[in-house]
């Protein structure tokens, strides 16, 4: 119970404790700097939704041939979609954007930018909820040190993720203390989002390879519609470039030597 509870907490700590950098630095992150976090955050969600999630999908699936992938493929699709859903009908504001997307809204410019934050970090949750689930279940292909791993992985990008988060909240108007609030509760949607699809699992266990593989499609909309295109935009994109290996190396690391 103490791992399956720490798995679930460890992603939401790394946000407040990058959001907590809003403390620390007088105005905003270096452009370089944000670049290359934006890079090893996407980097590692490459990597886990690859290792932690694709390639379980596929081995939990039971079927044989080409059918195997089936159930991956389905999820991913599907995580995709959603995600793409979502972003339709949320009224939200991305990092260093000037114009609002989703339906037209008298929400404030920081409440935009915390329903941004909250639709990136909800495909986290469900992540390692699906993990979680697989190890209560006892799935033979997920491991309790597999799941932790995950975590560790999204742990470690929401710190750089928390402070690109909380700084801009800053630069709105906002003071320290309400923008490291602001920053710190837009992770709070992961956890409630691993106890949903962790429950969900649990009690339809059949549906857990489609799972893994959604959480793995909404992660990866995230890196594609988002932290890719801003760490590759305007000068210095190579250092997004260095920060996506990083990441990607770091979480194939953890996934395999702690998996």
């Amino acid at each position: 119970m103490s791992g399956l509870l720490l798995g679930l907490l460890l992603p939401f700590a790394g946000t407040v404790a990058g959001a907590a950098c809003v403390f620390l630095l007088k105005d905003s992150l270096p452009g370089m700097l944000q670049k290359a976090l934006l890079g090893f955050a996407s980097g590692v969600m490459v990597a886990a939704s690859v290792w932690s999630l694709l390639i379980p999908s596929i081995e939990l699936s039971g079927a044989e041939g080409a059918w195997a992938v089936m159930p991956a493929t389905v999820g991913f699709l599907a995580g995709m979609g959603f995600l793409l859903l979502l972003d339709h009908i949320t009224p939200h504001l991305h990092l260093d954007s000037k114009n609002p997307e989703g339906p037209r809204s008298r929400l404030s410019r920081t409440s935009m930018l915390t329903l941004a934050v909250t639709l990136h970090n909800l495909p986290e949750g469900m992540a390692v909820g699906a993990v979680m689930a697989g190890v209560l279940t006892q799935s033979a292909d997920l491991s309790a040190a597999g799941a932790i791993a995950l975590s560790i992985g999204i742990a470690i990008q929401n710190i750089p993720e928390g402070a690109i988060i909380s700084m801009p909240m800053l630069a709105e108007g906002n003071n320290k203390t309400k923008s490291f609030a602001l920053g710190a509760l837009s992770g709070i949607v992961e956890p409630i989002g691993a106890i949903i699809t962790l429950l969900l699992a649990a009690y339809v266990t059949p549906v857990l390879p489609y799972l893994l593989a959604f959480s793995a499609g909404a992660m990866l909309y995230v890196v594609v519609e988002e932290l890719i295109p801003e760490s590759a935009t305007g000068r210095h994109s190579n250092i997004g470039t260095i920060g996506f290996a990083v990441g990607f190396a770091l979480m194939m690391i953890l996934d395999v030597v702690l998996g």
